[in-house]
Order: structure tokens, then C-alpha cells, then sequence
């Protein structure tokens, strides 16, 4: 297939990979703009992880959202008790959202559940992580990392639970998984229109550390045309041990910082409870505009 944007063809990065009640959905950010100035998010839907359909704009900033009006970026889902919590950037404040359906409509709580200036670094880069206790925790930030705990009700976090992270390499883009005993700790380093833009991984016992570096997950194959291969998020397929990771790159073979495409490729945990390194081979999702029949093609 080409890989070249057509017209009618939509960019996106930052994908939030998820699977709900048997099907799976990525929450991105639209992208395409030299400001990243999205002002509102979609959400895609897929059966089976190669053909994918734009569901439709499930946030707008300053119209469901009253307390902010740019920068819609990095959305992260999860669900709790038959109600969907949607969480988001926007204005360098944390959001969240609550909807009856993965795909909204979902409603604003009313206000950040981080703003921004109330933790040191950026508030930026939601992701949430549910362990096998049932506890949630929430990750976010720019320069310095935090794993919060969340609340019973899923949009407050425990402010006494608080947990901040730092690493040399550590830009945005915390994620946690964990597999058996191992946790995981997920993030991507450089800048996002650095070709070397990349992900790198650590691992540790309790789900805010301590944290041992692993070194790098996945990274540019410039001899392929792929650079800035970063903001993943990684999950299991559901009822297996198959693991995916979705993230974005520059879109091949004309992107940029501000033109990205998303990918899912293969996790694999060795037995030693290593991650083998990601060959960022696969072909980009394309999504058309919703003008034009609306299908993605892997």
C-alpha cells in the first residue's frame, strides 16, 4: 500500500491503544497542524486490529470542555463498573471525561484533575494503569514523571499517593504494564520532531518503583525511511499472552514533528522477563476523512 497522505487522509499521533467488550479502539491525537493545535479528539474502532473506522469527534475543547480551549492532546481510556473515563491534555492541564459507551459521548468532570503548575514539569501525557488489585493509578509529565493513585471514583487522584520520577532520558509519555510479577515502566525520550525521538523501558517490583533502566525498546531504522518512533502505549490482548504496542513516527516518507502516523507492532516478553526490541517494520494506519467511506488499511 502507499504510505504517502493523500487527500482526504488524516494524521495522527500519540495513540492510546485499548480493548473493550471484545473490540479495540485508539484514542489519538489529531494531528497535522505546525503548532499541534488540535482542538478536539476521535476515537477509532476495529474488530480485529487491521481495519480500522473513525467513530467521530468525542471531545471538543471550549465547548464541552469550559475550562480550556487548545492543545487537545495525548488522550488516555480506561473502564470501571460499566462507565468509560476518558483523560486528556489540554492547555497543559490533565482532563477527564466520563461517557456509557467507548466511543462518548463523554462528559467533562468540570475541571482538571491536574492542573497545570501543580506538580513540578509539564502536565501533559495522560495514561492510566489498572492493577491486578484493582487499584488505578494515573501517569502524566514533561521533564519529570508521576504515578498517582486514583480515586474510587476514577476522576481525583489520592494527593497523599503521589509519586515523582526522574530519569536523564525521561521526556513525556509515561506508560505502566505489567506482566507476572514485573512492572513495567515505559517512556519515550529525545523530542518529538527529533528523528531519534524513541521509547525506553525499566522495570521494577510495585508500580511506582523503584525503577532499574533497561535501556531502549524502539527507536528510528533510517535505512526503511522510519524516524521518531515514540508516545506508545502497550497493551495485552485480551484472553492471551499477545502483547501490541501503538505508536506514532514521522509519517513515511514526508512527515515531520507535526505530520505523524501511528503503527502497531508486536511486544514480546522473553522468559528471562526482558523486552526483545521492537522492529518498528509495520505499515502506517491510514484513516480517511469521514467524508470519504471511512476505513483503515494495515
Amino acid at each position: 500500500m502507499s504510505r504517502s497522505k493523500e487527500d482526504g487522509e488524516r494524521y495522527y499521533a500519540d495513540p492510546a491503544l485499548t480493548a473493550f467488550a471484545g473490540r479495540y479502539f485508539l484514542y489519538p491525537t489529531t494531528d497535522g497542524s505546525d503548532d499541534w493545535s488540535s482542538d478536539s479528539f476521535h476515537v477509532l474502532a476495529s474488530d480485529d486490529l487491521h481495519n480500522w473506522s473513525d467513530q467521530g469527534e468525542i471531545l471538543r475543547l471550549g465547548r464541552d470542555v469550559s475550562w480550556a480551549t487548545a492543545h487537545a492532546w495525548a488522550p488516555a481510556a480506561t473502564e470501571r463498573n460499566g462507565l468509560y473515563y476518558f483523560y486528556f491534555t489540554a492547555d497543559d492541564n490533565i482532563g477527564v471525561a466520563v461517557g456509557t459507551s467507548p466511543t462518548g459521548p463523554f462528559r467533562d468532570s468540570g475541571a482538571p484533575i491536574v492542573a497545570d503548575g501543580q506538580y513540578s514539569g509539564r502536565a501533559i501525557d495522560p495514561a492510566v494503569f489498572t492493577d491486578d488489585d484493582g487499584t488505578s493509578y494515573l501517569l502524566w509529565g514533561n521533564g519529570v514523571a508521576h504515578i498517582a493513585r486514583l480515586n474510587d471514583d476514577m476522576v481525583s487522584i489520592d494527593t497523599d499517593h503521589v509519586t515523582e520520577w526522574t530519569h536523564p532520558t525521561f521526556r513525556e509519555a509515561a506508560h505502566l504494564h505489567r506482566r507476572g510479577a514485573l512492572y513495567y515502566l515505559t517512556w519515550s525520550e529525545n523530542d518529538t520532531r527529533d528523528p531519534e525521538y524513541r521509547v525506553r523501558w525499566a522495570t521494577g517490583s510495585t508500580p511506582v518503583g523503584p525503577w532499574t533502566d533497561r535501556g531502549v525498546l524502539l527507536e528510528q531504522e533510517p535505512g526503511e525511511g522510519i524516524f521518531a518512533t515514540g508516545h506508545h502505549s502497550i497493551l495485552r490482548v485480551p484472553e492471551t499472552d499477545d502483547w501490541l504496542i501503538a505508536y506514532h513516527r514521522f509519517a513515511v516518507p514526508d512527515g515531520d514533528g507535526f505530520h505523524r502516523e501511528i503503527v502497531i507492532d508486536p511486544v514480546i516478553h522473553l522468559p528471562s522477563g526482558d523486552l526483545a526490541r521492537v522492529r518498528p517494520g509495520s505499515p502506517s494506519i491510514r484513516l480517511t476523512h469521514p467524508a470519504i467511506p471511512e476505513t483503515l488499511d494495515t
